[in-house]
Parts: structure tokens; C-alpha cells; sequence
């Protein structure tokens, strides 16, 4: 199996993914605009969105992939048939009365998370009100990652990589054609998280059948591999998602400023996202199983080589997506959210946000990559403590940046913790010898650098002033953007292969 084409073809779904994103939040942007109605939404949103990430995608994934990689490559076919029945039949249990406390418990929860908002008349309610509508998503997409993490595993990287299409999808058609069947309007988007859910895991479950690996989840607590998930995954909520704990407290924060805050952060991070998802998350899905083969194997050697690879290939493609990032944030931000509701106010807002996103945008994916070093070991220890006083300092960040920054400083704050968060994953590894890199990494960083500037000149020209980005139709936005976004890469891609990189460099063969 080579590494690189399966990183290809997750990194493509994710693009289609992304790509659909984007055109989700414009439809909400151009339906919703940036206030009250959006304010409430995303805060009802995120809730169950951060729960996903800690416990689906983060915690869970971590914990349960690197024994079931584990059982594959040690055991024999029935027992691991026997794990996954018995870890569905846990999760399941845990996943139902979570649900039901947390709908429950929704007035609570968003005293919580948006104090701020019970001053402003009807705000709180409606927060609470969509709260209860969204949070069943945690059930359906915890199990969609169950199923996804299985599929890895077994090397079928693009059915999981697909799926959340079909919560963009979902999102599009609430907004567009089913809101005004909705009383308020904003319901549909709370509705259309719902449907997106249960989507998205009905898509899984032709491919686990095919696998015979469907969960029949049956319960038995005394499975010791069970209990082994289950100690794995209480720490590593905050080892593995300690950007998403502080983007909830940053929302705690952006709840006592002006109105709109909370939305030009969430429009920035979803700009901050797109290649954090296309070369983090990618990244991290395809090395754990990977890694967590090699540890099986006792292969120390390989291991090391698996973590240079990502690390080079991270840097290769994070490095100018950061600069981008920076250099093109009002164009971004115009051409995908300044219709409608959605004014030049909100797109400078936003652009002050994505600037202090892109910062931090290399130890953001890094992170995503560091962390399987430590979780394809079964290691939790090490990179909870490191996830523990990551957050402390992101904290301190937020209260010395908040003063002046305002909703800016909050973005500013969790690029540079992820970047404090990143040097000591690196440093751990380094350490304890686990990583040893590969030579030629001076070399490498300095052809990189190089690159990376021939690009942002290329773009720094070619981009223009801001306010000709306001000013021009959308049509013409459009077109600009391509072509200033073509521009760029290829100037940078093309001084990587003047400067000596080639493709075949990076390509990287596993067993499958």
C-alpha cells in the first residue's frame, strides 16, 4: 500500500468535503447573515461538535484503533469480531444515556458554555431550544466513527473520509429549501445536523458488512480489551482534542464581547479547518494504523521512518498553506461569505481572525500528526500532561490578548497553543528516542523556506488591496481567486522542483 496515493485519495474526499463546507456556510451566511439567530446556532452547534471530536474522531479513535490493529495483526479473526461486538455494545450504552442527559440537561449546559448570552432577550432560550434538536448527533457520529475506525484499519481509508459530505449536503438543503418550514427559520439548521447524523452512519454500513465486521453490540463489561479502551479513552480527551476544549472556552470568552463575535470566529476557524482537515486529520487517519502495525511488529526502526515521513510531508504542505492563509484572508473571506446578510464589517472582523489562525495553522496539523506517535504505542500519560499544560498556557494567552485583541486574540491565542503544543509532542518523541529524524532536515528547511517566500511574493502582487476584493462582484471574486490561488501554487511548486523535490521522494509503501 503506498502511503502517499492513500493520502491522495483521503486528502481528495476531504477536499470534496471541505469544498462543500465552504458552500454550506456561504448558504448560511447569505440566509442567516452574522447575529442573534447565528450566535445561538453555532454555540448549540459546537456543543455537540466538540463532543464528537473528544470522543468520536479524538479520544475514541485513539484508544480503540491501535488495539483492534492489535488484535488484527496478533489474534485471530474471531476474536477481534468478538471486540469490536463488545466495544459497540459499551460505547452504545454510554453513548444513549449521554444523549439523554445532555438534552436534558441543555439549560445548564449553555450557562455553561454561553453565559453572555442570557443577558440578550430570547437568546438563551433559542440556544437551548436548538441544543436539544442538535445533540443527538453525538450519538449517530460516535458510532459513525466506531464504524470508521474499523474500516481504517482494514484499510478502507475512503469510506470515512467521505461521509461528512453528507452533513454538508444535509446542512445545504435545510437552509436553502426547508427553513421557512421552520418556526424560527434557524431550526432547519439544527434539524439538518439530525439528518446529517443518521446519513452519515447509514453510509457506513454496507462496507462493515461486506468486512463482516458489523457490530452486533453486545454487551460484556468484563472483556478486559473493553476495559482497556475504556482506560485509554478518559485521558486521551484532553491528549488527543485540546484545541477544540479551548475553542469551547474561547467561546465562553467571545460570548461577553460584541454581537457577532462568536460567528467571525466560527467563519475563521472554518477557513483555519480546510487544510487542517486536507493535511492533519489525513494525515493522522492513514499513520495510525500504520504505526500502530509497526509497533505490533516491534519494528522501532520503521516506526521512526513512518513519523519523519508525516512530519516532512506536514511541513511540505502546511508551510504555504499558512501563508495563504494570511495573505489571502479577505479575499477568502469575501468570496465565500460576503453576500446578504454578511457586510464588510463582518468580513474585516473575520479577516483580523483567520490572520491569527494562520499563525498557528503549523502546530495545529502537527499536532495531528506528533499525537499517533504517542497513542500508536498505547502511550496516554505522556501526552495528557502535555495536552494539560497546553491549555493552562492557552488560557493565560487568551486573558493577556483579550483586552486589546479582542475576538481576535482569542484565534491568537489557540494557534500559538497549538504551536507550544506541538514542540513538546516533538520533544517527547525526540526524548525517548522514539523519533529519530532522518538526515538532511537543514537542508530541507531551508529549500522549504525558500519556496514558501517565492510563493508569497507570487501572491503578495497578485492579490491586490483589500478593498478591491469588497468593491467587485461575485462572479469576479471568484475568478480572481482561482486564478491568484493557481498562480500560487504553482510558483511554489515549481521552485520545489527547481530546488530538487520530486514526488517520488515522498512516496512511502506499507503493507496493507
Amino acid at each position: 500500500m503506498n502511503l502517499l496515493k492513500v493520502l491522495a485519495t483521503v486528502s481528495s474526499m476531504t477536499l470534496i468535503s471541505r469544498i462543500l463546507g465552504f458552500v454550506r456556510d456561504l448558504v448560511i451566511a447569505r440566509v442567516f447573515g452574522a447575529g442573534f439567530v447565528t450566535d445561538a446556532f453555532f454555540v448549540a452547534f459546537k456543543i455537540p461538535n466538540l463532543l464528537r471530536r473528544l470522543f468520536a474522531e479524538g479520544a475514541f479513535s485513539q484508544a480503540f484503533v491501535p488495539i483492534l490493529s492489535e488484535y488484527k495483526n496478533r489474534r485471530g479473526e474471531q476474536e477481534t469480531r468478538l471486540l469490536v461486538d463488545h466495544v459497540a455494545g459499551a460505547l452504545g450504552l454510554a453513548l444513549v444515556v449521554v444523549t439523554a442527559l445532555g438534552m436534558l440537561a441543555a439549560p445548564a449546559i449553555i450557562y455553561v458554555s454561553a453565559p453572555g448570552f442570557a443577558a440578550v432577550p430570547g437568546k438563551f432560550e433559542l440556544t437551548v431550544e436548538l441544543l436539544r434538536v442538535t445533540f443527538p448527533y453525538i450519538l449517530f457520529i460516535s458510532l459513525t466513527a466506531l464504524a470508521g475506525g474499523i474500516l481504517n484499519t482494514y484499510s478502507r481509508f475512503s469510506v470515512p473520509a467521505a461521509t461528512p459530505v453528507l452533513l454538508n449536503l444535509s446542512f445545504i438543503v435545510f437552509a436553502l429549501w426547508l427553513a421557512p418550514y421552520f418556526d424560527p427559520p434557524v431550526m432547519a439548521l439544527a434539524w439538518a445536523v439530525f439528518a446529517g447524523g443518521v446519513a452519515q452512519l447509514a453510509l457506513q454500513v454496507p462496507f462493515l458488512v461486506r468486512l463482516r465486521m458489523l457490530p452486533r453490540f453486545r454487551l460484556d463489561l468484563k472483556d478486559a480489551a473493553v476495559w482497556r479502551v475504556l482506560r485509554q479513552m478518559g485521558p486521551a480527551v484532553f491528549g488527543v482534542s485540546i484545541a477544540q476544549v479551548s475553542l469551547l472556552i474561547n467561546v465562553i470568552f467571545a460570548s461577553f464581547l460584541v454581537t457577532g463575535s462568536v460567528s467571525w470566529l466560527y467563519y475563521a476557524d472554518r477557513l483555519m479547518e480546510f487544510p487542517t482537515g486536507l493535511l492533519g486529520v489525513a494525515l493522522g487517519t492513514i499513520l495510525l494504523p500504520s504505526l500502530s502495525r509497526h509497533y505490533a511488529e516491534n519494528s522501532a526502526r520503521h516506526y521512526s521512518e513512518l513519523l519523519d515521513w508525516g512530519l516532512r510531508l506536514t511541513l511540505l504542505l502546511a508551510a504555504p498553506a499558512a501563508a495563504a492563509l494570511a495573505l489571502l484572508a479577505v479575499p477568502l473571506v469575501t468570496t465565500l461569505f460576503h453576500y446578504g446578510a454578511f457586510g464588510v464589517e463582518d468580513v474585516f472582523a473575520t479577516r483580523g481572525a483567520v490572520i491569527a489562525y494562520s499563525a498557528g495553522l503549523i502546530g495545529l496539523i502537527l499536532v495531528k500528526v506528533l499525537a499517533p506517535g504517542f497513542y500508536a504505542r498505547q502511550d496516554i500519560k505522556t501526552p495528557v500532561k502535555i495536552a494539560l499544560v497546553t491549555l493552562g498556557v492557552t488560557q493565560v494567552m487568551n486573558l493577556t490578548f483579550i483586552w486589546t485583541l479582542k475576538h481576535v486574540g482569542l484565534a491568537l491565542a489557540i494557534g500559538l497553543g497549538a504551536c507550544f503544543n506541538a514542540a513538546l509532542l516533538l520533544r517527547g518523541l525526540r526524548r525517548r528516542e522514539i523519533y529519530v529524524p532522518q538526515p538532511q532536515w537543514p537542508v530541507f528547511l531551508f529549500k522549504l523556506a525558500l519556496a514558501v517566500y517565492v510563493m508569497a511574493v507570487i501572491l503578495w502582487f497578485t492579490a491586490g488591496s483589500d478593498m478591491s476584493w469588497v468593491s467587485m462582484g461575485a462572479p469576479a471574486r471568484a475568478w480572481r481567486l482561482t486564478w491568484v490561488i493557481v498562480l500560487g501554487a504553482a510558483s511554489y511548486f515549481a521552485a520545489l522542483w527547481l530546488l530538487g523535490f520530486r514526488a517520488h521522494d515522498f512516496a512511502r509503501r506499507v503493507p496493507s
